[in-house]
């Protein structure tokens, strides 16, 4: 029998907050830390290895964690989610990311259609359609194949997908699968838009408009404006664009579309990269056969996920430590830290699956919670953000866990020998400095240069950053977010606090304002 409870009536959390805190600068000094490194260790799939040797955790911290998983049956949630619960009590949907790319459990039954069926069909439509695009059986009017993909979509029809063209995009120039480029149109601010007209050839542009509902303000109206350039060009719009939508939606049946791929409700849109939102722009750009690839490697990281022993399970152990972090050590927030330049817009991808997911303040009945839920998230590319606001991570009063990702590979193969080492070796070794000064700091007599160390960081590393290890990735995080939304008892499915702003900036452009919505309409000159 699945229970759904809140975090602070779990006995085992109880016995969390009792133990003895960690001194992590002691743990991580002399040989110890050697050997910490060696141990706190578990494999990922694609590669990968998740490391939290840095993380204020000892053996004891964790046998607190692996009994709090177990009492609110985290992996149970787990099974009932990839079964068919109706997990997103909100929204009352079920949720169903995973079946996207694999089937862990049994049929899922949803809307009276075989889910997984469902995923698999549009898949193979949209693999048909990239074969005809790339092969020249699909072309503009004057028979050019076509050579840019532009997807037009906000939130997760944007951020997701535009972070995994990115991670691949070197990748597949380096070995033959770069086919076509993409770019992306997601604010509603003009500027977007044209920038993005203006840098291709849009005669040879094929638009994938993504909407779930038909019904995206911001999405739409870039729709329109795209579509005017078009017309603008002599072109037909129905020509140059393709559809991403539900098959209940005003777009799924609409003539003004070459094809439409379809997805469904039961698939967030912060969780929808591996779904025909991600997976037309990604076949069309380097090749079903490497969204294939991709999605491969998210099924293999979400068995992982379903793993009982909690010392083999990375998510769980993940999950578990920010819990810890957050509940116990009081840390508000997260940074997300890419040694690898592909990963430059990974973070804003988290930003939101994290916070749109467990920036909650009442649990799945509607009830107020007692304790914090989910942390503010950021991040950036190392060794970028080491000059920019490291210095704050170094020595603020605030202690951020951090989560390092690196890789043992560049991309592109080329590098330089510059005194004595090459640019990934420098890469990686301040990955590795800084870890390590952050876990342990420095004694300095003057005080601006001392370091209290202490903060703690963990870390994921591959050989090379490919379709498998994004995959992985993709869904360490994903199915993270989901145990520790079980942890706090929220629904991680729906977005609430997305809305109301929505309805506000309807009532502005139909002038239907008064107090500060009329005045601050009024100072910008709407």
């Amino acid at each position: 029998m699945i229970r759904w409870e809140n975090l602070d009536k779990l006995g085992s959390y109880k016995k969390l907050q009792e133990l003895a805190k960690v001194d992590l600068a002691v743990e991580m000094s002399g040989e110890n830390g050697a050997e910490r490194v060696k141990s706190f260790s578990v494999p990922m799939a694609g590669g990968l290895v998740f490391n939290y040797a840095a993380k204020a955790v000892n053996k004891e911290v964790l046998e607190a964690l692996a009994d709090l998983a177990g009492e609110a049956q985290l992996v149970e949630k787990y099974r009932e989610l990839y079964n068919g619960a109706m997990i997103n009590t909100g929204e009352k949907r079920h949720v169903l990311h995973q079946l996207t790319r694999g089937q862990l459990g049994g049929d899922v039954i949803a809307d009276g259609v075989n889910k997984r069926e469902f995923y698999v069909r549009e898949q193979e439509k949209i693999a048909a359609f990239a074969k005809k695009v790339h092969d020249g059986e699909i072309t503009n009017a004057a028979g050019e194949t076509f050579t840019t993909v532009v997807q037009i979509g906000i939130g997760g029809s944007d951020l997701g997908p535009r972070a995994m063209y990115i991670a691949l995009e070197n990748w597949a120039k380096r070995n033959g699968f770069f086919k076509m480029e993409a770019k992306f149109i997601s604010n509603v601010d003009p500027d977007d838009a044209a920038a993005v007209l203006d840098s291709i050839n849009v005669s040879r542009a094929l638009f994938i408009l993504v909407s779930k509902s038909g019904t995206t303000l911001e999405t739409l109206t870039n729709e329109a404006f795209v579509k005017e350039a078009l017309r603008k060009r002599g072109l037909d719009p129905s020509k140059h664009m393709l559809a991403v939508t539900s098959e209940t939606s005003p777009l799924a049946s609409s003539s003004d579309y070459l094809a439409a791929f379809f997805m469904d409700d039961h698939i967030g849109g912060r969780y929808s990269s591996t779904s025909a939102v991600g997976g037309a722009m990604l076949s069309l750009c380097f090749g079903p056969d490497i969204f294939a690839r991709f999605l491969a490697g998210a099924a293999a990281e979400d068995k992982l996920s379903d793993e009982t022993d909690f010392y083999k399970n990375p998510e769980l152990i993940d999950a578990m430590i920010g819990v810890y972090e957050r509940n116990v050590l009081g840390m508000e927030a997260t940074a997300v830290l890419p040694y690898s330049q592909a990963l430059s817009r990974f973070p804003a991808h988290l930003q939101q699956a994290d916070m749109e997911s467990n920036g909650k303040s009442v649990n799945r009945f509607g009830e107020p919670v007692d304790y914090k839920t989910g942390p503010v998230l950021f991040g950036e590319p190392g060794t970028n953000g080491q000059h920019s606001f490291y210095q704050l991570l170094h020595q603020g009063k605030d202690i951020v866990p951090l989560q390092f990702i690196g890789f043992k590979n560049s991309q592109m193969g080329t590098d330089t020998l510059i005194q004595g080492t090459t640019s990934q070796q420098k890469l990686c070794a301040n990955v590795a400095a800084q870890i390590v000064a952050f876990a342990c700091g420095k004694d300095d007599e003057n005080p601006n240069k001392r370091f209290d160390g202490g903060r703690p960081s963990s870390i994921i590393i591959g050989e090379e950053l490919n379709p498998e290890a994004l995959g992985a990735l993709l869904a360490h995080f994903e199915n993270k977010i989901m145990f520790q939304g079980f942890a706090w008892n929220l629904n991680s499915f729906d977005q609430e606090g997305v809305q109301l702003g929505k309805v506000l900036a309807k009532k502005v452009l139909a002038h239907d304002t008064d107090g500060a919505l009329k005045g601050y309409s009024d100072l910008l000159g709407i």
